[in-house]
């Protein structure tokens, strides 16, 4: 199974985006012995349309194109369900033992996600209830896939 973040907007150069390669990268480099053939980032450019639903729309169209063939589609959004790590872990845990070949994990832009995309997505998780900024939330996001990975082989990263 592979792993794909799908981000729309870039990270821009800093501590946010330093944390981001040091989690990615950790889960990346576990992920091989967790059955994960690839974990990859795909950056999606902000929409410039000038109605906030036709960004969104537009957006919508750009991740569905980033989305692998046959992924479980996973979006983060605020109205998501707060999990707990295991919970998220066993869900990642799920794909891969059913035979998906990969797994999205979609972060929308600042307007937030297209309700046609929520629809069709598998689950959609929050980060709470709080809004995040982007940048953030692309480390939280790649911390929170390493910790999944890393209870799914037992390693001691993860912590009850």
């Amino acid at each position: 199974m592979r792993l794909t973040l799908i981000g729309v907007g870039r990270l821009k150069a800093g501590p946010e985006r330093e944390l981001f390669a040091r989690y990615f990268k950790r889960a990346a480099d576990l992920g091989r012995a967790q059955g994960i053939a690839a974990v990859e980032l795909r950056e999606i450019d902000e929409s410039r349309a000038r109605r906030a639903e036709d960004r969104c729309a537009e957006e919508a169209r750009a991740i569905r194109a980033a989305i692998p063939a046959g992924a479980w589609l996973t979006l983060l959004d605020e109205g998501g369900a707060a999990l707990t790590s295991r919970q998220w872990a066993k869900e990642i845990g799920r794909a891969r033992d059913g035979g998906v070949g990969a797994y999205a994990l979609a972060i929308g832009g600042p307007d937030g996600l297209d309700p046609a995309l929520k629809r069709e997505a598998r689950a959609l998780v929050a980060f709470g209830a709080m809004t995040w900024p982007h940048q953030l939330v692309r480390a939280m996001a790649a911390e929170q896939l390493y910790r999944a990975l890393s209870i799914l082989s037992g390693h001691p990263y993860h912590r009850d």
